[in-house]
């Protein structure tokens, strides 16, 4: 008898023992789970930052678009575990007018934060800055009432002093004008600290050399970061 009851006691140990195990092979099965199922909350959750310009945005004449600043902004957010995708919209040559007619298809995907990069064409052709700025006004007029809840950011530009002072400083008015009306973030200047520097710019003294890019990248960042 003394035997039969310490086997029922055996027997009820193991019993109870492949419960707590099965309990804790559960309970991990779950935490499992729970990390995937967050992982692809995460990876649901990405935000699309729309980088709208032209070629200094697109980074014409380099090696590899992954030179251009969006996407080192990219290695940037990614070192930091922020959840952006940074998307390149450059188009060489582009003017403010014509990014107005691009803009529309390129609103079928959602945009959580726009930086407008463009203006410089439009500079360099002569095109009355009041037409500028009433093209660039209505690219953002599309953005916000297609994502009211967007974050906008406007990449000031200036033009070479050869097309005149007075051009120049109406033309230079644009950006801090029209960020004010509609309540975007301003960086003052794009192309601050590699404009007129010949060893930051490719053989046509307009376009940044890969390392002019870094600092393009530095110009965004210090005003981009706050807002994401």
């Amino acid at each position: 008898m003394k035997n039969f009851n310490a086997s029922i006691s055996i027997f009820s140990a193991i019993i109870l023992l492949s419960a707590c195990n099965n309990g804790q092979q559960t309970q991990s099965a779950n935490q499992v789970q729970d990390s995937i199922s967050k992982q692809e909350l995460t990876k649901e959750k990405k935000q699309n930052i729309l980088f709208f310009g032209n070629s200094l945005t697109a980074g014409l004449g380099l090696e590899s678009q992954n030179d251009a600043f969006p996407a080192l902004i990219q290695n940037t957010i990614d070192s930091l575990g922020l959840n952006y995708n940074c998307i390149n919209a450059g188009l060489s040559g582009e003017t403010s007018a014509g990014g107005k007619d691009r803009i529309d298809w390129l609103l079928k995907e959602p945009v959580d934060v726009f930086v407008l990069e463009l203006g410089a064409n439009d500079g360099l052709r002569g095109i009355k800055p009041e037409a500028t700025k009433k093209n660039l006004g209505d690219i953002v007029d599309k953005v916000k009432k297609a994502y009211p809840e967007c974050k906008l950011v406007l990449a000031g530009m200036k033009v070479p002093p050869s097309m005149g002072a007075t051009y120049y400083k109406q033309f230079e008015s644009i950006f801090p004008s029209l960020a004010q009306e509609k309540n975007m973030i301003l960086i003052p200047f794009l192309l601050d600290k590699v404009a007129g520097i010949a060893k930051l710019n490719q053989q046509d003294a307009v376009h940044p050399t890969k390392e002019g890019q870094h600092i393009l990248a530095d110009n965004v960042w210090i005003h981009l970061k706050g807002i994401l």
